[in-house]
């Protein structure tokens, strides 16, 4: 619910700030006041695009700003917001939105900077304005299925079958992906196969790479390495003056010095342990040397060995650890891709009884679809006739069974097309109310149409313009007592020149324009009641003489009060 309206800057409005009620608030003022630039500021706010020549003449921007109550049954909006982390403070939002000379503008929803078509997505949420042909949901044919389903009472139904809906969507999408990616399964398996067989059949080992290096390099030296090791034998141990024969002389002389001088007792142990190194060191150069060959078959397999390795490695991973990881994922891909065909049947089983389900579940909301379109159209048309439509037919077109997604029948709510059709005069066909010109005629129908669905609509703002265009008399106190009825379950806006409607309104707003300082400023006021009856008057009779005042004094002691409660419609 609209609780405060802010214009600064916008139009003809210098400054403003507005407070509404509950129920049914009405503007009043004489033609050309600017009832229509009051009317524009709340378009501007709740989204409709922005032109510069709505910043007042002087000014660097144009500004409008709102408080609005949130109710806890209007979980749609507050979803949006939570989706958002956008938080009322004490279930009541400040909504803000400037556009600059430059061109530039912001919008806020708290203190959250928001799109402008964002804007436009949640205020559709609170707000609906009619008469101007912007921000209708009338005129939007996918919301009349909304309508018809809320009016029937066949909104929990209609989620229950976009729950089925949606799963059935899901399960198609992976068929058909498991489908297209049939060929390329197959060319995958080939592949993964392929490359289990080349890994098992090379098993490499755990630093065997490494290891082959090494006896490579040893194989291909081998005529280097044989005479640095006969080498190395002459200095050890082959020769009379070797290391060898050496250490053990040099033994047995310090050995014998040690008994003289006792001081060389140490060196000799020393000499003593290092010859024992010696002699160790000499057997195991000998048994190496023994069991040096060279086998050229072993180089030949080596290098071979190697190679098939380093293919491995190029192709499944940077060692023979990586390389059997790579063998293990494969193996893991192979099992899984092998029982996708398992999967494909238990997804086309699982498909088949979502069809059954929505098929079922959609026969039930269209039957209830046709039904319930029975019984609104005599409604509405009733109603259009106490509205001063006397001739006017109203008609909801229900058609099974349209294209619906995926080839199917099946749309997000069923497999229903629903849309309005309306024959404002005798004689002329039903029509799309899209195609509707008269901005009164469109009011009318919606008024209609609230009145039927005042209770389960979950809208809480209704802006109507120009739902007095071209009436009087009887249907203007008919279209007074609609909009009281609506008023005792939603907040009403509407801008009149009748007085028969505005004597219903639990707040009354007078639109004026003034002279200030030689420019002209727009303002608006809440009338108390002496100003009402004023201005009663002034709407029956064009000024406030007894008799217009009389006639105000009747008609406000009359409807003052609303609806009765004892009236149906």
């Amino acid at each position: 619910m609209l609780e405060e309206l802010s214009v600064r800057n916008f139009a003809l409005i210098d400054a403003l700030s507005l407070t509404f009620e509950e129920g049914l608030n009405v503007l009043t003022g004489e033609t050309g006041a600017g009832k229509s630039i009051l009317v524009g500021s709340l378009s501007f706010l709740l989204g409709a695009k922005a032109d510069l020549g709505i910043i007042r003449t002087g000014a660097a921007e144009a500004q409008v700003s709102a408080v609005v109550f949130l109710r806890k049954q209007q979980q749609e909006a507050l979803a949006w917001l939570n989706a958002r982390d956008i938080n009322p403070e004490d279930d009541r939002l400040i909504i803000r939105r400037t556009i600059k000379t430059s061109g530039r503008g912001a919008i806020y929803i708290q203190q959250t900077p928001v799109s402008r078509g964002e804007l436009v997505e949640f205020m559709a949420f609170l707000f609906d304005l009619h008469g101007q042909h912007t921000h209708e949901s009338l005129l939007k044919k996918e919301t009349h299925r909304k309508y018809l389903d809320r009016f029937a009472g066949l909104e929990e139904e209609t989620a229950a079958f976009n729950r089925v809906f949606l799963e059935w969507e899901a399960q198609k999408k992976a068929l058909d992906r498991f489908v297209s990616l049939a060929r390329d399964r197959a060319m995958r398996l080939e592949m993964l196969h392929y490359a289990v067989e080349e890994i098992t059949q090379g098993n490499p080992k755990p630093g065997e790479i490494q290891e082959l290096e090494r006896e490579a390099r040893r194989l291909g030296d081998f005529e280097k390495l044989a005479g640095f090791v006969q080498g190395l034998g002459t200095f050890l141990c082959d020769e009379e003056r070797s290391i060898l024969s050496l250490s053990r002389k040099i033994r047995t002389v310090m050995e014998s010095a040690a008994v003289i001088d006792g001081r060389l007792v140490p060196m000799a142990k020393r000499m003593e342990d290092w010859y024992y190194e010696t002699e160790d060191l000499v057997a195991v150069f000998r048994g190496y040397r023994d069991n040096l060959t060279y086998d050229p078959g072993r180089l030949e397999a080596v290098e071979e060995r190697l190679a098939l390795l380093y293919r491995l490695k190029k192709k499944y991973g940077g060692d023979e650890e990586a390389i059997q990881e790579y063998r293990a994922k494969a193996e893991a891909e192979i099992e899984a891709l092998t029982g996708s065909e398992a999967s494909r049947e238990n997804l086309t089983v699982l498909i088949s009884m979502l069809e059954a389900e929505l098929d079922s579940r959609a026969q039930g909301l269209s039957a209830q679809r046709i039904v319930a379109a029975r019984n609104l159209e005599p409604r509405i048309t009733g109603i259009l006739t106490r509205l001063g439509m006397p001739h006017a037919r109203f008609s909801v077109s229900v058609i099974s069974e349209a294209q619906g997604v995926q080839g199917s029948r099946y749309q997000p709510w069923g497999m229903d097309e629903v849309e309005f059709f309306i024959a404002p005069n005798d004689g002329e066909p039903l029509k799309e109310l899209a195609r509707i010109a008269s901005g009164g005629e469109l009011s009318r129908i919606m008024l209609a149409i609230k009145t039927v669905l005042s209770d389960a609509d979950p809208l809480e703002t209704l802006v109507f313009d120009e739902i007095d265009t071209g009436i009087g008399g009887a249907v203007a106190v008919s279209v007074g007592e609609y909009l009281a009825r609506v008023g005792h379950y939603k907040q009403i806006l509407c801008v009149t020149h009748l007085a028969n409607i505005a004597v219903r309104a639990y707040n009354h707003l007078k639109v004026e324009k003034k002279n200030e300082a030689g420019r002209t400023v727009m303002e608006v006021v809440v009338l108390s009641a002496h100003e009402r009856r004023k201005e009663i008057a002034r709407m029956l009779a064009g000024d406030a003489g007894p008799v217009a005042l009389a006639h105000a004094d009747a008609l406000l002691l009359k409807y003052s009060n609303g609806v009765k409660d004892s009236e149906t419609y």
